[in-house]
């Protein structure tokens, strides 16, 4: 599976880029919500979700591991596919969703066009425990400074042992209290003061 794809942008637009590495140009369906993020950019590092079908092969990308959770979340659930999946990304924030599936506000998730009552009442049902699981009830706010380095901070801290609720907490922190906290190596080394 191809985790991510780190290249030049040869191509933007608010669905879909094209990132060329090693002389290859991947087409890499994007949400609203990622175009914002890296839009401005010229060389990119782009999660990504391979989906495979029978009549194609498809890479979704993400800027952050926020967004790719949800899509993998929202597409287990029965009646969506990776399209409608994307276009709830499009229409509300990563953020914006979780609260919307925590709280079971079904008529935020109605407002997506292609999500029907009985669609949102489906998130909701399949998805509400997960998230809750997954990041407690007060839904954490993912702070504009998320990057790729905060993302990799996260994964190392929770591959050694510490709790992801707790990580994503101080990684927060960090981030608000010293936006020019950037380096990986940095971003490990404030938060094991503070977990510790």
């Amino acid at each position: 599976m191809i985790t991510y794809i780190k290249g030049l942008l040869t191509h933007k637009t608010p669905t879909f880029i094209v990132v060329e590495t090693g002389g290859v140009g991947y087409h890499i369906n994007i949400s609203l919500n990622t175009y914002t993020q890296i839009e401005k950019l010229e060389t990119v590092k782009i999660l990504t979700q391979q989906i495979i079908r029978e009549d194609s092969h498809t890479l979704y990308g993400f800027a952050d591991e926020a967004e790719r959770m949800l899509f993998l979340y929202l597409i287990s659930v029965s009646g969506v596919g990776p399209s409608t999946a994307q276009l709830v990304l499009s229409s509300l924030n990563p953020e914006e969703i979780r609260s919307a599936i925590i709280s079971e506000d079904a008529a935020t998730l109605g407002r997506v066009k292609g999500i029907g009552p009985k669609t949102a009442k489906r998130i909701i049902l399949d998805l509400k425990d997960k998230l809750v699981k997954d990041g407690g009830e007060g839904a954490l706010t993912i702070l504009p400074q998320s990057n790729t380095n905060r993302d990799e901070a996260l994964s190392a801290l929770v591959a050694l042992g510490f709790n992801r609720i707790e990580v994503q907490k101080a990684l927060n922190k960090i981030l608000k209290e010293q936006p020019t906290a950037g380096s990986v190596e940095e971003l490990i080394k404030l938060a094991l003061k503070q977990l510790s």
